[in-house]
């Protein structure tokens, strides 16, 4: 395993683009080592680069290009998906989903850090998810965009503003005073919005249900989606949209979960990915990545704070 101290002197060997000259000779290794078409999903995770908003770390709809552009050229019926994602839209997710399910039989989820949000929900609807002991997927409570009056918009989690609501409704009613701090905030929901915070939670958990026992438990007696589901949507019980959820606990809740130690060979090569994927981040002015084994993808480029996605 190569780590970043020592990715960064072979990147330095090459005048130009060595960031990626390495990051993709060992993407080819990691695919020489399994035989499966081997795609990363990565994001510059997390980011404090002036004027690169959440959006443009997020699970998008504009990503489904970049798979497309990923999956031109590929032929096998097993899928490494590299992921390391803050989330993002569920509507976007979902439509991954359906795209590489559509083409792969079988798909291994590979979280060599972190995977939160809907980016855990998109390792749900894979046969099996592969964790280090560093990793972390998240709860599922889904990200709802709202516009302050001013025009700048601002993104929470459904269930901390349908909480926030009920908290209004029970202290405007023992203390009318308090209407005076909350009105301000309330004046800030449209019409039809806590009903859409409702069904968004609603579809999350439905979806992940159906796609752990339509793919990770395909072969089990014991449907275990609905259950987990719950527990990964419970937001009183995960308290934080970004708790992070290790391998032990994600196991002992049902998911198939493959240590990365475990097989020595592999961790070394997806980590190697990985901590390449970090120094691009690092020396380039990019804040994600969508490629596959061959070389091929699109990238977000960070350009007089304009995100836009390049392909090759």
């Amino acid at each position: 395993m190569a780590n970043r101290t020592e990715i960064l002197e072979q990147i330095n060997l090459y005048k130009n683009n060595g960031q990626d000259i390495i990051r993709r000779k060992y993407l080819l290794e990691l695919n020489n080592e399994t035989g499966n078409d081997t795609i990363l999903y990565a994001s510059a995770f997390p980011c404090n680069i002036p004027g690169v908003a959440g959006t443009a770390l997020s699970i998008g709809i504009n990503d489904i290009q970049g798979f497309m552009t990923c999956l031109n050229g590929l032929h096998g019926e097993k899928l490494d998906l590299i992921i390391h994602s803050p989330g993002g839209s569920l509507e976007a997710a979902e439509q991954l989903v359906q795209y590489l399910r559509d083409k792969y039989s079988y798909i291994r989820a590979i979280i060599p850090q972190n995977a939160m949000s809907a980016a855990t929900m998109i390792a749900c609807a894979c046969d099996e998810i592969v964790m280090g002991r560093q990793s972390a997927i998240g709860p599922i409570d889904p990200q709802i965009t709202m516009m302050r009056p001013n025009g700048i918009s601002y993104t929470l989690p459904a269930h901390s503003i349908l909480s926030d609501f009920e908290k209004a409704k029970k202290e405007i009613s023992e203390d009318p005073n308090a209407a005076q701090v909350w009105v301000p905030k309330l004046l800030e929901i449209s019409t039809g919005f806590l009903n859409l915070c409702e069904k968004t939670i609603e579809l999350s958990k439905s979806k992940v249900a159906e796609w752990l026992d339509t793919y990770m438990f395909k072969d089990s007696q014991d449907k275990k989606g609905k259950e987990i589901a719950e527990w990964l949507g419970n937001f009183e019980y995960h308290k934080t949209h970004g708790r992070p959820i290790n391998y032990k606990l994600a196991r002992e809740k049902g998911l198939r979960i493959t240590l990365l130690e475990d097989n020595q060979e592999l961790q070394d090569k997806v980590l190697s990915v990985f901590h390449s994927t970090l120094v691009t981040f690092d020396v380039a002015p990019c804040v994600k990545i969508i490629e596959n084994h061959l070389g091929k993808g699109s990238y977000g480029v960070v350009q007089q704070q304009i995100i836009p996605t390049l392909h090759k």
